[in-house]
């Protein structure tokens, strides 16, 4: 498999013979391990996905102009998709994660389902429109990160005057890659009230949660906090960013959690945010996770393998696996990013090298 131990060749003879156990092979469905084991099993990780960056203002012209064509409830969920660019077709921006901007015009409610996948949603633009889970609602505002658990009935409302726009961000790869997809629609366009908005911060969201006799965790759903808001995180990483050094990777950084588990926010995607000074420039990083990452404040650049990418407000940018990348901050550079980090954590396959 390696270059520096290579196949003794093969004699024509040899050659010949093998096709032709091939040619019997082939219509039962049998294949010969030897002649592709070295694409499968390889030295480095190996991805089709590539670099890419997204200009937010580019793709909300797009937006806005489909807004124009189809309703909310026309389309379910009106969304432009960021494709990777090596994954033609397969609506991914990485092999196991999914990225679309979704727009909700003042008025429109996306209607209630449920599905089998999760989801995130990071608010790119406007206030005062929700995101109700399993009828309680949660009243957005720009750069507040929202979640969607999987199977969690949920809808999504805009009673303020200008438009909505977050990032979603998805397992559908992975998902899909298990056969394991399932959705279900709600019989009305909303779900009925349960608790009162801000109920799940109130309950979680302090570092605290409900004490109850017996098991309080089979009470509460999985994911019981799914409302992070810009104006709390935001303070949290400026205080970080003001008590130490910066990482010489990373930068200043902290992870979105789940306060049952104190693991990731949901079983099939990390998020976190980060921060870096003004001039700072990081070392270079490579990590078998792919990223998706938006630019909250600053300018600046990422180097990701052979590519370089300018960095403004609101850009979108993917990282594959494995490609080495470095960031440069001209101004403060502040960044979100959610990624599939947590899938290989549990699966015992998360690396990183840091140079």
């Amino acid at each position: 498999m390696h270059e520096d131990h290579p196949h003794p060749p093969l004699a024509n003879e040899q050659r010949a013979q093998l096709e032709t156990l091939y040619d019997e092979m082939r219509p039962r469905h049998l294949y010969p391990l030897w002649e592709v084991l070295s694409a499968l099993v390889t030295p480095e990780p190996q991805t089709r996905a590539l670099p890419a960056k997204w200009a937010y203002n580019d793709v909300r012209g797009y937006l806005m102009r489909a807004g124009d064509l189809i309703s909310a409830e026309q389309a379910e969920r009106r969304v432009v998709i960021l494709e990777n660019p090596g994954l033609p077709g397969e609506s991914a921006i990485t092999p196991r994660l999914y990225a679309g901007l979704q727009l909700v015009l003042p008025g429109e409610i996306a209607p209630c389902h449920r599905h089998s996948q999760s989801a995130l949603r990071f608010i790119m633009e406007g206030d005062g429109a929700y995101t109700a889970v399993d009828g309680e609602k949660a009243f957005m505002k720009q750069f507040d990160l929202i979640l969607t658990p999987n199977w969690r009935w949920h809808d999504h409302g805009n009673p303020s005057n200008n438009p909505i726009i977050w990032l979603d961000g998805l397992d559908i790869p992975t998902i899909r890659a298990m056969d394991a997809q399932f959705a279900e629609r709600l019989d009305q366009p909303s779900h009925p009230e349960t608790e009162p908005a801000g109920s799940n911060r109130a309950k979680f969201g302090r570092g605290l949660r409900p004490l109850k006799a017996g098991s309080v965790r089979a009470e509460q759903p999985r994911e019981p906090l799914f409302h992070y808001p810009y104006a709390e995180w935001s303070a949290s990483l400026e205080a970080l960013a003001a008590s130490e050094t910066p990482d010489p990777h990373i930068g200043h950084a902290l992870e979105f959690l789940n306060p049952t588990t104190g693991g990731a926010v949901m079983p099939t995607i990390s998020a976190h945010v980060r921060l870096l000074p003004a001039g700072f420039e990081t070392r270079t990083r490579r990590s078998t996770e792919s990223a998706v990452f938006t630019v909250i404040e600053g300018t600046g650049e990422v180097e990701i393998g052979d590519q370089t990418y300018q960095l403004s407000p609101r850009d979108m940018v993917v990282v594959p696996s494995w490609a080495a990348t470095r960031w440069k901050a001209e101004s403060k550079l502040v960044l979100f990013a959610y990624t599939d980090r947590v899938v290989q954590e549990k699966l015992c396959l998360y690396r990183e090298l840091c140079e």
